[in-house]
């Protein structure tokens, strides 16, 4: 509860991993943890189930076992990116980043196992259920084809940052992302605020 009859809500980041058995140990993710912690962000850096597939049957329902709410921003990489897309259908966030980004399996089989390219994409309603959306990519990626995260940001219509050297963002740390992050939910001045007891449709960012 902040001062003067005033609810306090402080965003929240949830990092979703790549597929392939991915951990909260593995590159950049536990030094975006620390630095956007640092910015006064909670932040949610778990083990996901279904890690090698990385299946959205499992992935979606996760996402909602933790909370991933209006005050929250995903922070998605490769399968993770996908997985943070398919969930903001569906479900009001803040924000999301999608680093390693691709809309189609690619022509593999594996990719196609995890239930998230057979059906068409609802862009509009991934616009709409959130405030801002950014996607890293890099044109080296050996995984993903660059085209792929420029159609999706053509789609969305959304901040995109195109690398020559980064391949598929497995190394750390990932200062663009963190920087990204800080612009649009500063310290302090972006905390959610109400009314105390305003239901949490009335929440509002904070001015900047």
């Amino acid at each position: 509860m902040g001062g003067l009859g005033v609810d306090v809500v402080v965003p929240k980041a949830i990092i979703i991993p790549g597929n392939g058995g991915c951990r909260p140990a593995d590159g950049w993710y536990p030094w975006v943890e620390r630095e956007l912690a640092a910015q006064g962000l909670d932040v949610i850096n778990r083990q996901f189930p279904d890690s090698v597939k990385a299946r959205a049957s499992h992935w979606l329902p996760f996402l909602e076992l933790l909370g991933a709410d209006e005050h929250t921003i995903l922070i998605g990489h490769s399968s993770g990116a996908v997985a943070a897309m398919r969930y903001a259908e569906t479900h009001a966030l803040l924000g999301s980043v999608l680093v390693g980004v691709c809309y189609t399996d690619l022509g593999d089989s594996f990719e196609a196992q995890s239930g998230y390219y057979a059906a068409p994409w609802q862009w509009q309603a991934i616009r709409d259920n959130q405030q801002f959306i950014a996607i890293y990519n890099s044109t080296d990626d050996p995984h993903i084809p660059i085209a792929e995260p420029r159609h999706v940001a053509a789609q969305l219509k959304c901040s995109y940052f195109e690398f020559r050297d980064r391949g598929h963002f497995t190394d750390w740390p990932l200062p663009e992302v963190v920087e990204f992050v800080r612009r649009q939910v500063r310290p302090s001045a972006q905390l959610l605020t109400c009314p105390a007891g305003a239901p949490p449709s009335r929440l509002r960012r904070g001015a900047r």
